[in-house]
């Protein structure tokens, strides 16, 4: 039996932060019903056809889901949306604007006293707590201004310029906050009865990730530089050029790897005493003249002789996999680690979730738009008739 079979979750959510939250909830078995607009549906469907004509985004994150579409604006479709909350859900999920989940009624101080055993997790760019909303409660919060404005991308990219994480690393960062705090809300509700209100923050959940450089910049103190591929902190700890025109990704952690690098991978063991260079911060400073170093003891090497040494010296490495590489990746062939999943085009490939087996874990396909409205409102005890009239007058 899976840990969250039984648990019903209604959430009215798009883009990435929520969707990334509740599949890992319908990942554990617990049923997740999606509010969706009519005729359009979450906005992350259209943002490509990569995926035999869906969103790779939507792929991602929207498997074993029920769509269910209601104009929650219509004042049938929100008098039924009531009706599932407070009749079906343990957990209701919302990353609507700030206030908007409150001005449809389903705010967790209205929802609270009809329901005090329901979660309600709201999820939003800068927070949506009325009790302490702060001046920037109400901008819109897209991942790339969060991953700005929670100084992210001040230290990621180059000297010469600052870049944003390929992922959207803001939006999984609140979304695994939302995930692990709606756990522990189940956990403390299976102790009391009570549910709770869960106030997520982008921002916040951001800043949390980014607290290494926060901290090194600690009382005005020069934050970490920008060091592309390489380890801002640590060196040598990055991206090396071998002697065949390949690269490869190499990290040192301590002194005794310091030691046996000189010794079996560059082959000059005296530079392990070299005062510039015998404790990590000295060689940090000295980064210029330690490459230059490296560098001109790797030209004689081919990458798989490069590797060959670090290897032998107990030298972590890496190679630095394309997306195409990683499809083939020989680890996770080799651990089981792809599956299948189902959709409206046919079935598609799918990585096992973390920690998981492909016994345990649901994997059941991503939804139509509006694939499950009819089944959900009958399931509610709404007549066939009158479920035709609800779709004639455009509230599903």
């Amino acid at each position: 039996m899976q840990p969250l079979q039984g648990l019903t979750v209604v959430t009215l959510e798009h883009a990435i932060a929520a969707p990334f939250a509740t599949r890992q909830l319908a990942d554990l078995g617990a049923r997740v019903i999606k509010i969706e607009r009519p005729g359009a549906g979450d906005f992350a469907r259209g943002y490509d056809q990569r995926v035999h004509g869906l969103s790779s985004h939507f792929v991602w994150t929207n498997r074993s889901k029920e769509s269910l579409t209601l104009d929650v604006k219509h004042p049938q479709a929100a008098r039924i949306l009531e009706q599932l909350v407070l009749e079906k859900a343990d957990v209701l999920v919302q990353n609507l604007a700030p206030g908007a989940a409150a001005r449809l009624g389903l705010g967790y101080d209205r929802l609270a006293p009809l329901k005090p055993s329901l979660i309600v997790c709201d999820i939003s760019g800068y927070g949506d707590d009325p009790q302490t909303p702060g001046p920037y409660r109400d901008k819109k919060a897209y991942d790339l201004l969060i991953q700005s404005e929670s100084g992210f991308v001040s230290v990621t990219g180059t000297p010469d310029e600052p870049v944003k994480a390929g992922p959207s690393i803001a939006d999984i960062a609140a979304g695994m906050y939302a995930y692990s705090n709606i756990l522990a809300a189940l956990l403390q509700r299976g102790r009391t009865g009570q549910g709770r209100r869960i106030d997520i923050s982008m921002l916040e959940a951001l800043v949390e990730w980014t607290s290494f450089p926060l901290y090194y910049a600690f009382e005005g103190a020069p934050p970490p530089p920008r060091t592309g591929a390489s380890h801002a902190t640590i060196y040598p700890y990055g991206l090396f050029p071998a002697g065949d025109g390949t690269n490869v990704m190499m990290g040192l952690q301590n002194e005794r790897e310091w030691v046996s690098f000189c010794e079996k991978v560059l082959q000059r063991p005296e530079l392990a005493n070299d005062p510039r260079f015998t404790a990590n911060f000295k060689r940090v400073a000295e980064r210029d003249a330690l490459r230059a170093i490296i560098v001109e003891a790797f030209r004689p090497l081919t990458r798989a002789q490069l590797v060959q040494r670090l290897v032998a010296a107990q030298i972590a490495n890496a190679q630095v996999n394309t997306m195409a590489d990683v499809w083939e990746h020989p680890q996770l062939k080799a651990r089981r680690r792809w599956t299948e999943v189902g959709s409206p085009k046919g079935p598609l490939p799918a990585l096992l979730p973390p920690g998981s087996s492909d016994e345990e874990t649901r994997m059941d396909p991503i939804p139509e738009l509006g694939q499950h409205t009819d089944a959900i409102l009958a399931e509610l005890g709404h007549a066939a008739g009158e479920i035709a009239a609800l779709r004639s007058a455009g509230a599903i």
